[in-house]
This record gives structure tokens, sequence and C-alpha cells, in this order.
């Protein structure tokens, strides 16, 4: 088999789905700072807070939350993050790289974010803007429960999903 064809099957497999390490955070950040660029541009503000992210600033939250992360060819090419409050898992910055998406990646990292936690509720939000983010998160059923907007004006929705299980219990009750 030639190197050309080795790599071409190499590029069809999944990206690999894992727990990050605290040694990735570097270049997961580094990924948030490429992912994000288009969500800056929507806005025209390149001061928002994934693309001001410190290294500092990612570790904290590697330590207070579940951090996962999407492998192809050696390099992380997805992430998200995740942390519980009370009966809720709070998921934040789901992020893929450019040329990775609209493939399929950021759902299947929803995916597995959720499966980690048992909570009954996931909560999550994303700009108003952000129609391709607001597609995926209502197809995977999510639906807007709050908006507000930041101090730089930004519009934001917050979504919620309830595990099946608890959406029937309630219909009963």
């Amino acid at each position: 088999m030639s190197k050309t064809e080795n790599k071409r099957l190499t590029k069809s497999r999944e990206p690999e789905i894992t727990g990050a390490k605290i040694s990735d955070m570097a270049e997961i950040l580094t990924l948030q700072q490429a992912a994000f660029q288009s969500e800056a541009l929507i806005h025209g503000d390149f001061t928002i807070q994934p693309l001001t992210q410190t290294l500092d600033e990612i570790i904290a939250e590697y330590n207070q939350s579940m951090v996962l992360k999407a492998v192809e060819d050696g390099e992380i090419v997805g992430s998200v993050r995740a942390h519980v409050e009370g009966d809720t898992v709070h998921i934040a910055k789901l992020i893929v790289h450019p040329e990775h998406q609209g493939k399929g990646l950021g759902r299947q990292l929803l995916a597995a974010i959720e499966e980690k936690f048992p909570q009954k509720r996931y909560e999550l939000y994303t700009a108003c803007k952000s129609d391709r983010n607001l597609h995926l998160y209502e197809t995977a059923g999510y639906t807007p429960f709050r908006r507000e907007t930041d101090h730089a004006g930004i519009a934001f929705v917050h979504l919620e999903k309830l595990k099946t299980e608890t959406a029937r219990a309630a219909q009963i009750s």
C-alpha cells in the first residue's frame, strides 16, 4: 500500500474521543482560539472570552471540569468541557477544528459528554447569532429557556435538555 493510500485510510477513521489530560490543555487552548474565530467574526468582536482566555485560566477550568478531546492522526481536533452543579450538567466550549466542522464531530462530542454524567438535566449556551450552533443543539434535543445580553452587547440563548426518563416522568405527574 502506498503512503498516499495509507494516509487516505487513516484520514477516513473517526476521531477517538477520550478524556483530556492537563498536558493537552495548551493544544486545546490553541484549538479553541481557532474554532472561535468564526464567532468573533459574527459579532465583530475579537475580545470574546474564548479568544482571550489564558493557559492558566483553561487549566483552572480543567481542574474543575471534565474535559474530553477528539484526536485524529495524533492531533486534537475537538473538545468539550462540563461540570456539575446540583442536578445540572453545565456543558461549555464545545469546539471543533474549522477543517472538521460540519462533519458530525460536534454532535459526537456532545453525546460523549452527556454519556459521562448520570444527571437528568443538561444546560449550555451560545450566541443568538450562532445559527450553526443553535441548529446542532436543537437537533440534539436542547430547547431554549432564557436569553441574556452580556456587557459587550452580545445576546446569548441558554438551552436545556432533559433526559428522556425525566421528561416522561414530568408528563406522567
